[in-house]
């Protein structure tokens, strides 16, 4: 382990960062699973547990937001990505229970895949920093 205090915070963040990230993803690939059952004709139910799972992804990425905040505070230079919110919400919800049919799912299904892309990006980078960071 490093002497250098910087390097010792930003690891302890990552530390942090990882698991919130992986849970993330887990909600996500579940939402995925409900979303391509509600493609499939799944109705309210599905809906109702499809956004549950991506509420619970919504908030543990806002939660992982400020602490990449803070590791890009403890790194300075190095480069990472600002904001990974949640892409889903506000109209594509409205419009997931309201038109709820094969189109409004299959929207919805796409903006779980690419925030399901985007959150496993997170946690490669994540690893390949905290990997960089043990061996400085």
């Amino acid at each position: 382990m490093t002497n250098n205090p910087q390097i010792y915070e930003a690891l302890n963040l990552i530390d942090r960062l990882i698991p919130l990230v992986e849970e993330a993803e887990g909600k996500l690939k579940s939402a995925r699973n409900w979303s391509i059952l509600d493609i499939l004709g799944g109705g309210f139910i599905v809906d109702m547990i499809k956004h549950y799972k991506l509420n619970g992804a919504a908030n543990l990425m806002n939660e992982a937001n400020m602490l990449l905040q803070r590791l890009q505070q403890v790194l300075g230079s190095v480069s990472i990505p600002p904001d990974y919110r949640m892409t889903i919400g506000g109209f594509s919800t409205f419009a997931d229970f309201l038109f709820d049919g094969v189109f409004a799912d299959a929207y919805m299904a796409s903006k779980i895949f690419s925030s399901l892309d985007e959150v496993r990006r997170l946690k490669e980078k994540l690893y390949m920093l905290k990997n960089q960071l043990r061996n400085f």
